[in-house]
């Protein structure tokens, strides 16, 4: 269906979409664990390699996408090129972040992308810098100062390094989604993420098959985890404006360290928690509404 021609949600049913589009999303945490750690369901053997996670995942996600496109859809601008480049290294960098450390670090880490795109748009856009956001980015940079500090201390600087160039590449893809605005969203989104399963195939090809359960768990980590929220966010921001809808999606990395913990028994270090309290928390000053801004 048409995206223009569906009825309008209710700023309820909005903000009841984007929370449920924050809580599909958080499940990153949970579906990677199941797969790499030993857990209750015992998925990990044969082990899969965090490529083989990231190219699967989105391959499947795009092919449940697939058949929502439209032949108008179909489009050609250059800035796709920019786009599909940092949605497939945003892609890979996120799953070995989750996979090779803790959850709660990645998602922390990766939601540093709006303040890389306040610096983009304040030195390479030429927008207009105000007084929240530089407040928002000072907490923020603290928080990732002490994520770093306990990557350090625990020898897992690289992974700490993944996190944080997920979080850049992130930040691309949606500075890229703005300049593509009036691109068919269903298009980008499907470009994104088969693009980016189809760069990492040659790369997984020598890998061990997974296992039929295995593979369950990623058919399910991309269309329920990637797919159904993209629909719900695509509705919900129809209706919630975008400070709101920044503010609701907090919910998934609140609760992503929580599935990863019950899952798996992860616990993220005191550094991570501190280090993701200040980037929570420079995120809701930035993006709570204010009265103002109606909402």
């Amino acid at each position: 269906m048409n995206e223009s021609l569906e009825t309008p949600p209710s700023i309820r049913q909005g903000r009841l979409c984007i929370a449920l589009a924050a809580l599909f999303w958080s499940t990153s945490g949970a579906f990677t664990k199941v797969l790499t750690l030993d857990t209750p369901f015992h998925l990990n053997e044969p082990p899969v390699d965090s490529r083989l996670i990231a190219c699967l995942r989105v391959l499947f996600a795009g092919v449940v996408l697939l058949p929502l496109l439209r032949r108008r859809d179909i489009t050609f601008r250059p800035m796709m090129l920019v786009m599909v480049a940092c949605f497939a290294v945003m892609n890979y960098l996120f799953v070995r972040a989750m996979a090779e450390g803790d959850a709660a670090s990645a998602i922390y880490l990766q939601y540093t992308a709006p303040m890389w795109m306040f610096l983009a748009s304040v030195w390479w856009l030429g927008e207009r810098a105000d007084a929240r956001s530089f407040t928002a980015l000072a907490i923020g940079v603290m928080g990732i100062l002490a994520i770093v500090l306990g990557g350090w201390q625990g020898g897992k600087l690289d992974v700490v390094a993944m996190g944080l160039g997920s979080g850049v590449t992130y930040a691309g893809v949606v500075i890229a989604l703005r300049v593509l605005r009036d691109a068919s969203s269903r298009w980008l989104t499907a470009l994104n993420l088969l693009f980016s399963g189809l760069v990492l195939l040659p790369f997984v090809l020598d890998q061990p098959s997974p296992t039929p359960a295995q593979l369950i768990v990623l058919f399910f980590y991309g269309a329920a985890q990637m797919t159904v929220p993209y629909w719900l966010m695509a509705r919900g921001v129809r209706a919630v404006s975008p400070q709101e809808a920044g503010t609701i999606t907090l919910l998934e990395p609140l609760l992503n360290p929580l599935w990863a913990y019950l899952i798996s028994g992860e616990k993220p270090t005191e550094y991570v928690l501190i280090g993701g309290g200040c980037i929570l928390g420079a995120l809701a000053w930035r993006y709570w509404p204010r009265k103002s801004e109606g909402g």
